[in-house]
């Protein structure tokens, strides 16, 4: 008996370290993006990684299916269908030519742009709305004549801090509000403050570094818009939709089920055929989430230990300014979703666990502007712009985000 216990111990500590391997792995390729000559991408890796999970026994496949947390998974869809009907309505193009009407001088459309970009995303989502935005703004700004760039920094910075106002502002906070079940009307007391503060700190930042763009005084020259098609009834719809949505989040109705609700019920019209809306949802987002929540427990189950726990309790995490630190670090190396997944067992076993959720939640979305590759959002403006033959570089970036995620963290420090 003893010898077969032996055995069974090794395969079992065997499989264990296996496991952590393939989390190890998982987290690595998350991080860098891409695996010389092969085209896995980052929603394939978590799906991989997820399955030989399964395989190697850590997990059985029932247990994988309950691992995955399918509250967060209906909110980001429900909300990508809400986005699609606005986007596909003309909504957005409709909120650019406003904008043109109103905001004539260079300071004046930056501002408009930092609150557009930072309102938006508190409630559809930043990464959505950066796709939605930077084309918007390239071809305005190549339009008027000015240097887009300060302008595309804006969309980028400012979807990153106003998404961290509320629930649905960003996956990260998703998840966030779906581990802790804290309220919608509470996340938003909370961490509304910090995403004005930090949309303000965006346009002074801006201002300064980009200086010869907006000491001018003389209004733009009028140049005419293309024409842009709208269907009303549509926009109007969704919009009703959206603040019926935001209400019922703030009466205390569940998140996920109110928006997969919205979502459904936006699919019902005449006027969008359905695979169009299918056709801008972001379904390897919705893979990737789905891989990691089965990586992250199965990492759980052979790694995270009570000894494990206490040790990292010992490190001070209920200190806010260390959880915002590791948090911070730890998003800017393995992307915000990631590190927030990673942390899930540490927080819980804090003593305040829902003021830790905020500074997780606070610390990992903030966090994205440091760097160009800090968060997707950034990554979507870059890569726009530059096929419109417009380069955002690591350190044309680096030098307003650093600085504007430096303050921004001190103030959220200092609030939460």
């Amino acid at each position: 008996m003893s010898v077969f216990s032996s055995i069974e111990g090794l395969l079992r500590n065997a499989a264990g370290w296996t496991a952590i391997a393939v989390f190890l792995a998982t987290y690595a390729f998350i991080a860098v993006g891409k695996l010389p000559g092969y085209h896995l991408d980052r929603a394939g890796a978590a799906l991989l990684g997820a399955c030989l999970m399964v395989w190697l026994g850590v997990m059985t496949l029932d247990e994988a299916i309950a691992a995955i947390d399918f509250d967060t998974i209906a909110l980001l869809l429900g909300m990508m269908i809400v986005v699609a009907n606005l986007r596909l309505s003309g909504f957005f193009h409709w909120v650019n030519d406003w904008v043109v009407q109103r905001a004539r001088h260079p300071l004046a459309l930056l501002a408009t742009i930092v609150v557009l970009s930072g309102v938006l995303s508190a409630f559809l989502v930043n990464d959505t709305i950066c796709v939605v935005m930077t084309p918007l703004v390239l071809e305005l700004t190549l339009r008027l004549r000015r240097n887009p760039v300060p302008y595309l920094l804006a969309v980028a910075l400012a979807s990153n801090v106003g998404s961290v106002a509320t629930i649905t502002g960003n996956p990260q906070n998703m998840i966030v509000g779906s581990l802790s079940r804290m309220s919608y009307g509470d996340f938003a007391m909370a961490l509304a403050p910090v995403a004005l503060i930090g949309l303000g700190l965006t346009v002074l930042l801006l201002a300064v570094f980009y200086r010869q763009e907006f000491l001018t005084r003389e209004p733009f020259a009028p140049s005419p818009a293309r024409p842009a098609r709208y269907l009303p009834p549509v926009i109007l719809k969704s919009l009703i939709v959206l603040v019926a949505m935001v209400l019922l989040f703030l009466f205390g109705q569940p998140v996920s089920k109110v928006a997969i609700l919205g979502g459904a019920f936006l699919l019902f019209t005449r006027r969008i055929k359905a695979y169009k809306v299918y056709r801008e949802i972001d379904w390897p987002l919705l893979v990737m989430f789905a891989g990691l929540f089965v990586v992250v427990a199965a990492f759980e189950r052979v790694a995270v230990t009570p000894g494990v726990i206490a040790a990292v309790a010992r490190q001070h995490l209920d200190h806010v300014g260390v959880l915002t630190l590791l948090t911070a670090g730890l998003s800017n190396l393995v992307s915000n979703v990631p590190a927030v997944l990673m942390l899930k067992p540490f927080v819980v076993s804090l003593p305040d666990p829902e003021r830790a959720w905020r500074v997780v939640a606070m610390a990992s979305t903030l966090a994205g502007n440091f760097t160009l590759v800090g968060s997707v959002a950034n990554l979507i403006v870059a890569q726009r712009a530059q096929s419109a033959g417009v380069p955002i570089g690591f350190w044309v970036y680096f030098r307003v985000g650093a600085p504007l995620t430096v303050l921004t963290l001190l103030f959220g420090v200092f609030w939460v």
